[in-house]
């Protein structure tokens, strides 16, 4: 019947109908259906590819003169934010509690990173949404960087020199460390200083979800000195914060200080420290050896200062909570020393928090031991071949011997 229709334009009026859309295309085939006659609604859907509802619809436009308008947008799943209505306002009022400044603390302050994590958490917690109402945490990150708090990732990547006992230094480290894993009464741990924090409204490079606003230069003389001291027994970090200048003094202070602290006297024999050779705690540092040779007479332990070679410092471990507090910071402005204690108080490192005290007591630089005075201090000292400056024991008797030495 369609042939006797449409003849040899058969294909031409089937094309031409199936490039219409909407109302205009169901109207042709309700017409093309009225002239086939009886069973031309199953003959044309067939032909044409449609619908006999299509059809149907078309017919009725086509009795009342009408055009019934087609509504895409309410197909589908509605989006998040119609199904949610009040979940813009409430990543927004989130964003903007976080991004509240008060150096006073006369408001509330948030001391964590802003995520797509803490986001979601803040939203139930504190929004009273339930956790299976809202969307996957990456439909949440859309929708917070469509609202404009998106972050921007910051990469930075150094090439790594080496020196000439790179390898043996790292040959001897892992040996050590795998001995003393199998070992009782050994204490392992981890130190370094974060570079100098400045106090103010800086920016430091730093990206934020929220629009923050910092000082154009970078000038003022407050900081604070994190120095960090990592049990890698148990994977707990102590933080001080430094409020001076970091000296072989202040490294040493800080070193008996956690000794003592946490009263290792009668459960260790072994104090392993790894650190890197900083300008104030390389083994030819007079004031830093003094001072750990004076420590291992008083504590009568054996100390083994094992160093990570030049340009290798990343792979001390301490290092990872560096990274982990300036990731946790970043994006905020440290605009005082309260808020630098409380961010490092609420950072995390394997699911614990810190212990974080401030160090008042200023220290003082320019110690240096005459070279005949160090002679003697060097006499306690077992260097490794080939490795003298990277790997040093001090045994408790022969520290004893030269502390009485110098005394008398």
């Amino acid at each position: 019947m369609l042939n006797e229709l449409f003849g040899k334009c058969k294909d031409i009026v089937i094309e031409t109908v199936n490039k219409l859309n909407g109302s205009d295309k169901r109207r042709a085939l309700a017409k093309i259906s009225k002239e086939y006659g009886y069973g031309g609604k199953s003959a044309v859907a067939g032909a044409f590819g449609a619908g006999r509802d299509t059809i149907r619809k078309g017919l009725f436009e086509l009795e009342n003169n009408i055009v019934i308008e087609d509504k895409h947008s309410n197909k589908g799943r509605k989006s998040t934010l119609e199904s949610l209505p009040n979940l813009k306002n409430d990543i927004k009022e989130i964003a903007d509690l976080q991004s509240q400044i008060d150096p006073k603390f006369q408001s509330n302050r948030l001391y964590t990173k802003l995520t797509v994590k803490e986001f979601r958490k803040q939203l139930i917690e504190d929004k009273g949404y339930k956790d299976a109402e809202l969307p996957t945490n990456q439909t949440l990150n859309t929708h917070i960087n469509k609202l404009g708090f998106n972050l921007k990732k910051i990469q930075k990547t150094k090439p790594l020199k080496k020196v000439k006992g790179t390898d043996k230094i790292f040959e001897n480290l892992k040996e050590v460390h795998e001995t003393i894993s199998k070992t009782d009464r050994v204490l392992r741990i981890s130190i370094d200083a974060k570079d100098r924090v400045k106090i103010g409204c800086f920016s430091r490079k730093g990206k934020s979800r929220v629009s923050k606003q910092a000082y154009d230069h970078d000038f003022g003389d407050k900081y604070i000195v994190p120095f960090g001291i990592m049990n890698m027994n148990d994977s707990s970090v102590s933080i001080s914060l430094i409020e001076g200048k970091l000296t072989a003094d202040c490294i040493v202070d800080m070193i008996e200080r956690y000794w003592i602290k946490n009263d290792f006297q009668d459960n260790v024999d072994v104090l392993l420290i790894n650190l890197d050779n900083g300008p104030e705690c390389h083994s030819r540092r007079t004031q830093f050896i003094k001072r750990m040779v004076e420590f291992a007479a008083e504590i009568n332990k054996k100390i083994i200062l094992a160093y990570y070679p030049p340009y290798h410092s990343k792979y001390n471990p301490i290092e990872r909570f560096w990274g982990r507090l300036e990731t946790h910071w970043n994006g905020d402005l440290l605009d005082s020393k309260d808020v630098i204690i409380n961010f490092a108080e609420s950072a995390t490192w394997n699911g614990k928090k810190p212990e974080v005290e401030v160090i008042e007591k200023k220290y003082f630089t320019g110690k240096k031991l005459k070279d005949k005075v160090m002679k003697v201090y060097e006499s306690a000292l077992k260097r490794k071949k080939q490795i003298e400056k990277w790997f040093v024991i001090l045994k408790p008797e022969s520290c004893r011997n030269v502390v009485m030495q110098l005394q008398t």
